[in-house]
């Protein structure tokens, strides 16, 4: 029996040291040899300063940017560290009534009609609450306010949402979409 007990603890040292060192470890030289931007959590930088990352929404408020996703996350919403959705049903109280203030503030953002439809990207949050990337629909509602915003043609702001549309992964995966801290920092070096 104590030689049992001695082996199951042998095995259990050996697993501890293969699985919660070597493996974990292993991992992390192979993700900065292999994908170096993506295991440093794909930052973007301005003049050398970290303004964001690809991979975690922001919330861009002012009219001559455009706007991602609504965020559940975090009391304060866009909370990295609280990233959540609001687990909210179709049927609930709550989240109806945020979608509909969701969809009146977009189009009274972005001077729509009561019969004007809105992408559902615009006015619901994502799993996440982080979402970065918005539909090429959504950025395409977006572009008269930001080009009048920002004294631009609304053609030119749309050319720069076609240059920044990305295609699903492999051909096969997700659906197009528009990474909003890209297309707004693309805005920024028009002037």
């Amino acid at each position: 029996m104590w030689r049992q007990i001695v082996n199951s603890f042998r095995m259990l040292l050996v697993l501890t040291v293969i699985t919660g060192f070597v493996y974990p470890l292993t991992m992390v030289g192979v993700a900065n040899t292999i994908f170096p931007s993506q295991a440093k959590g794909s930052l973007v930088e301005r003049q050398g300063q970290v303004v964001g990352s690809k991979l975690i929404g922001q919330n861009f408020t002012q009219p001559g940017y455009f706007h991602g996703r609504p965020s559940a996350a975090g009391k304060d919403s866009y909370d990295a560290a609280g990233s959540a959705g609001s687990n909210l049903g179709p049927t609930n109280k709550k989240l109806i009534d945020t979608v509909a203030d969701n969809v009146n503030k977009a189009r009274q953002e972005n001077g729509l009609s009561e019969s004007a439809a809105i992408p559902a990207d615009l006015v619901t949050a994502s799993a996440s609450g982080l979402d970065p990337d918005i539909s090429p629909e959504a950025a395409y509602l977006q572009v008269e306010r930001v080009a009048e915003a920002r004294g631009l043609a609304a053609k030119e702001v749309a050319n720069l949402v076609d240059k920044r549309i990305l295609n699903r992964q492999l051909a096969l995966f997700g659906e197009p979409r528009v990474n909003v801290l890209e297309l707004n920092m693309a805005l920024d070096r028009l002037k």
